[in-house]
This record gives C-alpha cells, structure tokens and sequence, in this order.
C-alpha cells in the first residue's frame, strides 16, 4: 500500500471509530436500560445485569457498522477537499483508485466482521441471554425474594415469605393476586417449594380467600395447592428460541419437527434473507459515499453538503432494504425484492465509481496537437516582449 493510501486509510479508520463509538454507546445504553429492571425487581447482582450488557452488545452493533464508515468516509473525503488535498492529488495525475482502494479494502474488512457478528456470534449472544434472564426468573422465588419483605413479582401479584430453607423449601407463603379485577385471591401457607422449571409453586397446609366483583368472600382449606407460575416465567424469561437465535447453517436447512419452525416459518425466511443480505452494506455505503464526495470541487460550488447526501442516500437503502427483509416474513416475493436491492445497488454503484470522469480523459493526439498550436503565440509574445 502506498504512503497517500495508508495516509487516507488512517483517516478513515481515525473518523470511524470516532462516529462508529458513541453512537454505540447511545444506542447500547438504550438496550441495556430496558433490562435495569432485572436488577431492581428480582435483586439480582450487578455482575448478572453487566452479563446481560455484554450479551446485547453484539446485537446492536451490526446496525451502527454501516453508517459509521458512511460518516468516517465522507468526513475524511470532505476535510480532504476543504484543504484542497484532493484538488492535489488530482493536479499530480494520480489515478482515482489511489482514493476509494484503501477505504474499500476497509469496507471488505467491516463487511466480513458483520457477517462472522451476524450469522455466529449474534445468535450465540441471543441465546445466551436468554437463557440468562430464564435462570433468573426461574429461580424468582426460591432464591431471589428476601424474607419478611413484600415483593411485587407482576402487576397484582405480591409475595412474601417468612423463612427459607435448603432444599427451595419456604416457611409463612403469603400470596396476594389482584391480576384480574373481578376476581381476587389471597393464599396463606405455612410451607411451599417451588419446583425445578420454576413454573409451579406448591403449597402445603394453609387456606385461600376469594373474593368477587359483589364483594363476597368465600374461604377453602387445602392440604396441598399448586399456584401456576408458568405465565410469569414464560412471559419474562422467553426461553423458546426463534430465528434469530438459531446459526446460519440451522436457518439454511431447518428441522421440519422444530415446532418454532412449523408455527411460523415466514421468520425463518425472513431471518435468512436478512443475514444474507445485511452484511454487504458496508461495502455498497463505502462505494456510494466515495462517488458523491470523493471528487475534488470548489468551494464556490453550489450543491447539497455531501455528508448529507451520503447519509440520506444510505439511509434510504437500509430503509428498503429492512422493508423488505421484515415483508419476506409474510411474502416470499419480497425476498427477491431484497436481493435485487443489494445488486442493482451495488451495480450502480460499481458503475458510478468506475466509470471515467471527463476531467480526467486522457486527450487524444487531435487534442494535444490543438493546444500545442495555442501555446505557440504566447510563447512568442512572450519571446518579443523579452
């Protein structure tokens, strides 16, 4: 590599990471905001909340990648021309790939990392944090809930224990539901466990009021009574997997017994054709970002700022290209439709880039014996005035 392209690379990779970084952030404390709760209502410690961040992480990630290089190639582009380095390197003769060579290669790199992040790692971290928020909830009332203190597990739905013992044995349950509003009940039990999957709580020796919408209240004793958990578990934890935790080679060839699969395999498709598709648009944002402000212009020029030009260009094709990917789930025609998008744009692209500039045109033999014949009365003008 040259010393003018690893000068422009440098530049490049520099204005990447200091777009590419705090749009990050925002966007991540965004994710990782949502799940607080999982600290403040199930008492979890910190470590478990910071697991979670770094489990989202990856998600998020392949979503600022291609406009970070948007804004990196066009600042550097645009700084270049303000300090006239572009009018330079074309005043030298210097050929154009010596400008879009060494932020394509960049574009090459981010591309196959998005792909690796999107087919391999992404999935993983889905899971795994889904599996993590399982473990959590499972586990809500036999290890998380302090002794003697009122918690709200759910909207209506309090719980307190007097003591606990080994063996997910607890003493003194207390259970107020107010879930449904014409129905309310309030169970007391001198002792319970809840069972391995979390998704019942079994209570032995106590008694439970009802009360309705008229206000009648009507009291039965049980030896043994089974409080169902498995709403609350499911609904918080999400333990099934879907498309979007499953590999690339999973969503190439999916089990026909996958009940997930069979349900809805619209989400499959349209899963697949994201992973497939998402991953080239580093490559096609870099092309048309160097085609609208790789070329040296003069500040008198009337035009649109080329950063935004770039960036509502690319905006647009990751619009469409969303668009598209999320009706495959319903329309197994948009998953063409996604396809022509990446290659028609990339083909345009392609074309724009490489096509010749006039300004760069080499003259022909008619041209540079014209200008010869120019240059030959003022050099002799010159000559007489000497």
């Amino acid at each position: 590599m040259k010393i003018l392209e690893r000068y422009i690379l440098a530049r490049v990779v520099r204005m990447f990471l200091a777009t590419l970084l705090p749009v990050l952030a925002v966007l991540w404390l965004t994710q990782v905001l949502g799940r607080i709760n999982l600290v403040t209502d199930s008492g979890q410690s910190i470590v478990s909340f910071l697991t979670l961040a770094t489990l989202i992480l990856p998600t998020v990630i392949p979503t600022v990648l291609p406009f970070g290089i948007v804004l990196g190639t066009a600042q550097t582009l645009t700084s270049m021309n303000n300090d006239s380095e572009l009018a330079v390197i074309d005043g030298a003769g210097a050929g154009r790939s010596i400008i879009y060579r060494p932020i394509l290669a960049f574009a090459v790199v981010l591309c196959a990392f998005s792909f690796v992040l999107d087919n391999y790692i992404e999935p993983r971290s889905r899971a795994e944090a889904r599996s993590l928020i399982a473990s959590v909830y499972a586990d809500l009332l036999s290890s998380v809930i302090e002794e003697k203190t009122f918690r709200e597990v759910e909207d209506g739905l309090y719980i307190q224990i007097s003591e606990r013992l080994s063996g997910r044995v607890l003493k003194g349950l207390f259970v107020a539901d107010y879930r449904e509003p014409n129905n309310s009940y309030i169970y007391y039990a001198k002792e319970g466990a809840v069972d391995e999957s979390g998704s019942q709580l079994i209570m032995r020796d106590g008694q439970v009021q009802r009360e309705n919408q008229d206000g009648d209240v009507s009291i039965v004793q049980f030896d043994s009574y089974s409080f169902d958990l498995s709403e609350l578990t499911s609904d918080k934890s999400q333990t099934r997997r879907r498309a979007t935790d499953r590999g690339l080679a999973y969503l190439l060839n999916p089990p026909q017994d996958d009940p997930d699969y069979l349900g809805n395999p619209g989400s499959y498709r349209a899963e697949l054709t994201r992973r497939l598709t998402d991953w080239t648009l580093p490559f096609i944002y870099a092309v048309f970002t160097i085609v609208i402000v790789g070329d040296a212009r003069s500040h008198r020029e009337r035009r649109v700022p080329p950063m935004a030009s770039a960036f509502g260009l690319t905006l647009l094709l990751r619009l469409l290209s969303h668009f598209s990917s999320n009706q495959a789930e319903n329309d197994p025609f948009f998953v063409y439709v996604c396809y022509a998008i990446i290659f028609v744009s990339l083909a345009i692209g392609l074309y724009l880039l490489l096509r010749p500039r006039r300004a760069r045109r080499k003259t022909g033999p008619l041209g540079r014996m014209m200008a010869a014949l120019f240059r030959l009365p003022r050099r002799a003008d010159g000559g007489g005035a000497a």
